[in-house]
């Protein structure tokens, strides 16, 4: 009765790997319990965590590498993989919000989130094609775009570009404050997308700064943004409720592959109650005034809320 906050499966977004081939579900061995799947797996999934009461799926892709150039092209292919599983998973579930991920380093000979020139990243080339990417979604079906590439000016550019082709209704859920980190680590096993040289550095936040997270969500909310994210969420509580604060629209957090991991690898080791973990971290991310949060315990938390 007397609780501050509650979690409810209405939360959580699920984010969700897909990959080539029929069948296939290959497990992700540094995110124990999250797995890469086919289209067709990925479908079941879908309406397996539906009928949960979860109401939100952010969709990231395994390119073939035979794909992957500089130009990102793959990225906005009208039959890209993409593409494809946006229109299955309205087609199976047409109330699910699907969300996509919007940033070239899936598709990059690099693993870069942007277009590379000279060893740097080309920002507005970068943003020019970010555009031809998210108008791709929109016609596949997407609901809400999550550009994940920390460029300069690109979230301006992407609502002119979604008006202009007339995708009014298409919101853009903005990692406005997305960190250099290194808990990412899990995630590019998942997708092979580990930058080929260098890091990220040159267009990702630095952990020591509070300030540019403020300066960055703003930019972000007068350009367009829908929703604004920080990334990753467990160390940067102070940075959500500082977000909170600062912005009049939803904002949400992403608990990302690290975190997840160092839950996983703790409870594994028997150091740790994993069920009493997953709801003391989702909690403190809500506390710190998350409205939405993306993280891959969703449907363990779930299962956990409900008694299960």
């Amino acid at each position: 009765m007397v609780a501050e906050t509650t979690l409810t499966p209405a939360d959580f977004i699920l984010p969700i790997f897909v990959d080539e081939g029929t069948n296939v579900e290959h497990e992700i061995p540094s995110m124990p319990g999250q797995y890469r799947r086919s289209l067709d797996l990925t479908i079941k999934e879908v309406k397996e965590i539906w009928s949960m009461g979860i109401k939100s799926v952010d969709i990231f892709i395994k390119c073939s590498d035979n794909l992957k150039d500089n130009t990102g092209k793959e990225a906005w292919n009208p039959d890209g993989l993409m593409q494809r599983t946006i229109k299955a998973i309205k087609d199976a579930v047409p109330e699910m919000v699907v969300m996509t991920d919007v940033a070239l380093d899936p598709y990059s000979i690099y693993g870069h989130d942007g277009i590379v020139k000279d060893g740097e990243i080309a920002n507005d080339e970068t943003v020019e094609a970010l555009v031809k990417m998210s108008i791709s979604h929109a016609e596949a079906g997407v609901d809400i775009i999550a550009p994940s590439d920390m460029m300069d000016g690109r979230i301006a550019a992407l609502r002119a570009g979604l008006e202009e082709h007339n995708f009014t209704k298409v919101g853009i859920m903005a990692y406005s404050a997305k960190y250099a980190s290194c808990f990412y680590g899990p995630f590019r096993d998942a997708l092979d997308s580990a930058p080929g040289f260098g890091d990220k550095k040159t267009y990702q936040m630095d952990y020591a700064n509070r300030r540019e997270a403020i300066k960055e969500t703003l930019m972000d909310v007068e350009e367009g943004a829908d929703i604004v994210m920080v990334k990753p969420a467990m160390a940067y509580l102070d940075i959500i409720r500082e977000v909170k604060n600062a912005v009049d629209i939803p904002v949400s957090a992403y608990h990302v592959s690290g975190e997840y991991a160092m839950i996983k690898a703790a409870a594994k080791m028997g150091w740790l109650d994993e069920n009493k973990a997953i709801l003391e971290s989702l909690t403190s991310i809500k506390r710190a005034g998350a409205d939405l949060i993306a993280t891959y315990f969703a449907k363990d938390a779930v299962r956990l809320l409900n008694g299960l």
